[in-house]
């Protein structure tokens, strides 16, 4: 064959190949060194990339058909629907020394997480903690440095439309749906709440979509307490729309009511098919592990690195995204290749995401008081292949077809009593537990909250009781490693560790007995929900979660002791040796029935006897259970090197955990 044949033919299945990936341009807008070429051990200094990814889907094809709405976007010349994401990527600058890892981090919201879920970062310094984390600029903006220790090439790519840039979040670029023409149009329910998600005293409240008309005969608004309260209509005189995307209370200067549930049903429009980031995901990372160049010729930015495996992290919204996004089977790129051969998704329940829908509201998440009734629990929940009475169908979260990652499921327990994690291990019945597939892991990380982290304080906030410091983070760092050896080296890693129906420690939350401490709110009951139904609901009428006669899933709560401390799933030290009751439930300080949105509690031991009768404390104090720091320290050094040698802690984490016990304020 002719050279010049032979290089057409080349350069020809190379086009080919891009235009399987569908990302059709990189734009490359910095390329400059990371925290002013900081040095991360053997790795040595990273890189700091900042850009735009361009990308067209085809509506007809079969790899983009469980996309909502993509038949009413808008196309080009070619038939194609276009996009474009943010990227933002950290890659060892000296190609050869990086482990030829991708690790990619789901944005939550347009903010990149891996500084507090990963790496322990606790403040911004000069700038706020938000800022920090999403554009790091110090060595204390990445305080461990764990994962570029282990020299992963980082990766983050914006797939939320609707999020705000500011604070260095990420956004994304997707066309609005169309009918007739103009923009889809739709009635909603749009619901909100003051004093936890939102700042109190707000006079205020903004909409996620635009209403097609501010005329309040058009719209009606309501109120209640509790979620499971009738709904009272606000009269139309006694609010009005401050702006097609806002509403606030009359006379104006009217604060919202906190933890009030608010509910407004209008005609909205501008919905976008944000369902399109779950494609554009895809796409990215095919593009940066397979591709050396867009269609234009511009080189990729990791054709140099070696990239041999993929690994994604996500937590809370971003684990929920992992979890749909194997679901909606896109973990196949369109060449047919598995995208990431290893899935981390941490806090996410057993929800996936409200993105891939019409008027989609990823910023919603499900708890028994807030956000209730829109769509995140649907069936499959587990990883296992299990039949769901209440719907009438079988089948599994994973795909079967040669797409499926190897995944690891963690949760806090608050997921287990807001976001029924209990159903990845139980059938939806909650009758018996299920065989796990060997590419599935699930843990509990006993006694923590569903936003634990290093550094968090114990602030009450609008919470009854004061919040939990305890961090999930040392048993997550142990499993991404051991992800990553299950991926690399073939290296299962531990066996699940939840709470588990045969043994009695998977329970139902009405049979726990917790201590009766004075002063303490005690929880009551946590969130139950049914099978998925219309978000929309109908105005001034329960929404009941009731089919076949059954109202809810059978979710469970783990087992406790006499401390009210859990007895399964992974007891790091604080747990196994504590000072203190640890749980993923509180209470709304001003209705004291309802969970205080996704807080735990944080219930301190006496430190002696005589304390301990003072308070009429049921739980021994710490002076009764160890007797003296030295004896608390050596056991809280035999829990850590337990979990190290059962691969559930590293070996820094344990020495750290030695340390924080001989210099505790407790003794």
């Amino acid at each position: 064959m002719p050279l010049k044949a032979l290089a057409l033919g080349v350069a020809a299945l190379g086009f080919v190949t891009a235009a399987n990936a569908r990302i059709t341009e990189i734009r490359i807008d910095a390329v400059e060194p990371f925290i002013d070429g900081h040095s991360f051990g053997s790795v040595g200094p990273y890189e700091r990339v900042k850009g735009i990814a361009k990308g067209e889907l085809d509506p007809s094809a079969s790899q983009n058909s469980g996309i909502v709405d993509l038949d009413k976007a808008p196309r080009n010349s070619r038939g194609m629907v276009e996009y474009e994401v943010d990227i933002f990527i950290l890659r060892p600058a000296d190609p050869a020394k990086g482990s030829g890892i991708l690790y990619y981090e789901v944005l939550n919201r347009g903010n990149k997480q891996l500084g507090t879920r990963l790496l322990d970062v606790t403040s911004g310094g000069a700038v706020s903690l938000a800022n920090a984390l999403n554009n790091p600029t110090t060595p204390a903006h990445v305080g461990n440095a764990f994962v570029f220790e282990r020299g992963y090439t980082v990766v983050w790519s914006a797939w939320d439309p609707d999020v705000s840039s500011a604070n260095a979040r990420m956004t994304a670029q997707f066309p609005v749906a169309m009918e007739n023409g103009a923009p889809m149009v739709r009635r909603v329910r749009e619901e909100f709440q003051v004093g936890k998600r939102v700042p109190a005293d707000v006079e205020v409240a903004r909409l996620n979509y635009p209403a097609v008309s501010t005329d309040r005969a058009k719209a009606q608004l309501f109120v209640r307490d509790r979620q499971a309260d009738q709904r009272t209509e606000i009269p139309a005189d006694s609010w009005e729309f401050a702006s097609p995307t806002s509403v606030r209370l009359l006379p104006k200067g009217t604060t919202f009511t906190t933890a009030a549930i608010y509910e407004l049903y209008y005609e909205a429009t501008q919905s976008k098919v944000v369902g399109i980031g779950f494609a554009a995901t895809r796409d990215v990372v095919s593009f940066l592990r397979h591709q050396k160049a867009d269609d234009k010729g511009t080189a990729s930015p990791l054709s140099a690195h070696g990239i041999r495996h993929a690994l994604a992290f996500g937590g809370s919204q971003a684990g929920r995204f992992l979890r749909h996004y194997i679901e909606l089977g896109m973990n196949k790129d369109l060449a047919g290749r598995k995208v990431f051969d290893g899935v981390y998704s941490h806090t996410a329940g057993a929800g996936k995401v409200f993105a891939n829908h019409a008027f989609a509201e990823p910023g919603r998440t499900v708890t028994q008081h807030e956000d209730h009734d829109y769509p995140e629990n649907w069936f499959p929940f587990s990883t296992a292949f299990t039949t769901d009475p209440l719907v009438g169908k079988t089948g599994s979260l994973l795909r079967g077809d040669g797409s499926d990652p190897l995944i690891i499921e963690t949760n806090t327990s608050t997921e287990y009593w807001q976001k029924g994690a209990s159903l990845l291990t139980t059938d939806p019945t909650g009758s018996r537990d299920l065989s796990l597939p060997a590419n599935s892991r699930v843990y509990l990380i006993a006694g923590t909250q569903h936003g634990g982290r290093a550094g968090l304080g114990t602030r009450p906030g609008v919470c009854a009781n004061p919040t939990n410091p305890h961090s999930p983070a040392p048993a997550m760092r142990a499993l991404v490693v051991a992800l990553e050896q299950w991926v690399t080296e073939g290296t299962a890693p531990p066996a699940s560790r939840v709470p588990s129906v045969a043994a009695g420690t998977a329970v139902d939350q009405g049979t726990l007995r917790f201590p009766a401490i004075k002063g303490v709110t005690m929880v009551r009951a946590g969130n139950q929900f049914g099978p998925l139904r219309d978000w929309n609901g109908r105005p001034g009428t329960m929404i009941a979660a009731t089919l076949a006669g059954q109202a809810f899933y059978g979710t469970r709560v783990a087992a406790i002791d006499a401390d009210g401390n859990e007895t399964s799933g992974i007891r790091l030290p604080p747990i196994a040796v504590p000072l203190a009751t640890y749980t993923g439930w509180n209470l709304y300080a001003r209705i004291p029935s309802e969970l205080c949105d996704r807080d735990g509690s944080y219930i301190p031991f006496a430190r002696t006897k005589a304390e301990r009768a003072a308070a009429d404390d049921p739980r021994p104090s710490i002076e009764e259970r160890y007797g003296s720091r030295a004896n608390y320290v050596a056991k809280v050094r035999a829990a850590a090197d337990a979990l190290v040698r059962d691969r559930l802690l590293l070996p820094a984490d344990a020495a750290a955990y030695g340390r924080a016990a001989e210099a505790s304020d407790r003794f």
